[in-house]
């Protein structure tokens, strides 16, 4: 397997620092982008081995870090930028994953796909529903642990302090850092309601979409899959017994191989992506 490491200017001209990890011996026919979920990161638990899965499967994989996810370099996994967290919104990390499709179907770095594939984990979930609804590049979409609504990231009733003091806190278990929400991103869902809708993106996307949960998920409840599943029938949902909100994977991830709701989910997502449609 080999990796190659690239960046790009992302929001605000912000760096979304980008791993590509493919096989030389295998045809680059098809490309997945994966898009990390909220206080997530690129290389977070057993993302690296996700990849070197999809890449012995014939599927180039490529992962990275949204322009303001709170980490200012490539390699990192502690939140060092917490202005740059601070000022997220959903439309950037929508404009970064427009940027990082445009420079994959580019050709510029590496052989241009005939065939693109879009991963969204939890908030990434929701990023990748309403950009593979609204982009035509994207042939398939796979969600995983993937929630219907924005506003299900925080607790409505904080919303008036919110807009008063322009500022909440979210505890980070693993670096026990408390992380600055800027009312920027409060106002980002008030002011672009429709765009941000990811029922509605749900509801209109025309792509194949497989909708992969786990049963006790605590963190986006299976319910909020279920609900996704309503909105687009053609979608297929498959929900893993035993499997929580990172399907079994943790960070640090000191293993050598994938936990086995992961795995069953990686199993799952590369045979639907090589289905032919």
């Amino acid at each position: 397997m080999i990796t190659a490491n690239f960046q790009i200017k992302g929001s605000r001209d912000l760096p979304v620092f980008i791993d590509y990890t493919y096989s030389e011996d295998s045809p680059a026919q098809s490309l997945t982008i994966f898009v990390h979920g909220f206080k997530g990161f690129k290389d977070w638990g057993a993302y690296n081995h996700v990849a070197r899965c999809f890449a012995e499967n014939e599927l180039p994989f490529l992962k990275f870090n949204f322009s303001h996810n709170g980490i200012s370099n490539d390699r990192g996994d502690f939140f060092d930028d917490l202005e740059s967290f601070q000022k997220n919104t959903f439309t950037k990390e929508l404009y970064d994953l427009d940027e990082v499709i445009s420079f994959a179907m580019s050709g510029k770095a590496f052989k241009a796909p005939q065939k693109l594939n879009l991963i969204g984990t939890s908030r990434g979930g929701g990023i990748g529903i309403i950009q593979t609804c609204r982009d035509k590049r994207v042939n398939k979409l796979a969600t995983w642990s993937a929630l219907s609504n924005f506003r299900n990231l925080w607790d409505l009733e904080k919303e008036e302090e919110w807009k008063q003091k322009g500022l909440i806190y979210v505890h980070n278990s693993r670096t026990h850092q408390m992380l600055p929400l800027g009312v920027q991103l409060l106002n980002d869902i008030e002011q672009r309601s429709e765009k941000l809708n990811i029922l509605n993106s749900a509801r209109q996307m025309s792509q194949p979409w497989l909708i992969i949960h786990g049963d006790e998920d605590t963190t986006v409840p299976v319910q909020q899959a279920e609900e996704l599943h309503r909105q687009q029938p053609n979608s297929r949902l498959l929900i893993i017994p035993n499997a929580n909100h990172t399907l079994g994977s943790m960070h640090p991830w000191l293993q050598d191989g994938l936990p086995k709701p992961l795995l069953r989910a990686c199993e799952e997502t590369i045979r639907f992506f090589k289905e032919e449609v």
